[in-house]
């Protein structure tokens, strides 16, 4: 019996060295598979700018054609008005010629008031415009992402954003 207890405490105490000593080599061996514990994930952003066209509609003031360009009406209209009121000045020859003073001030006068006429004369309309505006544009092409595992600290470009922790298998992040 006693043969037999020595046998089986031989058989434990090796098998206790023997864990022992694979339990040092796990502590002294690093992990080839497990979880890496993400530290920090900054997204890749690509930015440009990208023209697009804005239109919109507005008021615009247009004039109404001119039917009389030259002003004739209101160039005979004036010049018969201020002939009339030049009659009414002088005696003999001097009448004469305050009418066609009058005639030519009345001319002159009834032309530029149906010009100030001429370009009160408008309508408005609506009209579509358009220019060109520089529009800012951004996409994350994928993250640089820093992990550590077994002590380790590393850092992978990575096309999704990862959770909190990475699996690791033979040494190598699992990016599917």
């Amino acid at each position: 019996m006693k043969s037999a207890a020595i046998a089986t405490l031989s058989i434990v105490g090796a098998v206790a060295i023997a864990g022992v000593g694979y339990g040092a080599y796990q502590a002294v061996t690093p992990q080839k598979s497990g979880y890496a514990k993400v530290l920090n994930v900054e997204p890749i952003v690509k930015s440009w700018q990208e023209p697009r066209e804005v239109c919109q509609q507005v008021s615009v003031e247009r004039k109404k054609p001119v039917k009389d360009q030259h002003r004739v009406t209101g160039s005979v209209v004036g010049a018969v008005i201020g002939g009339v009121v030049g009659h009414q000045f002088g005696g003999g020859s001097g009448k004469d010629a305050a009418t066609a003073g009058g005639a030519i001030a009345g001319g002159v006068a009834g032309n530029q008031i149906q010009k100030g006429m001429q370009e009160k004369n408008t309508y408005t309309a609506t009209e579509q415009r358009c220019n060109t505006v520089m529009e800012n544009k951004s996409r994350t092409e994928g993250y640089d992402v820093t992990y550590t595992f077994n002590d380790n600290e590393q850092t992978i470009r990575m096309d999704k954003k990862p959770g909190e922790r990475l699996r690791i298998e033979d040494g190598d992040v699992v990016t599917q």
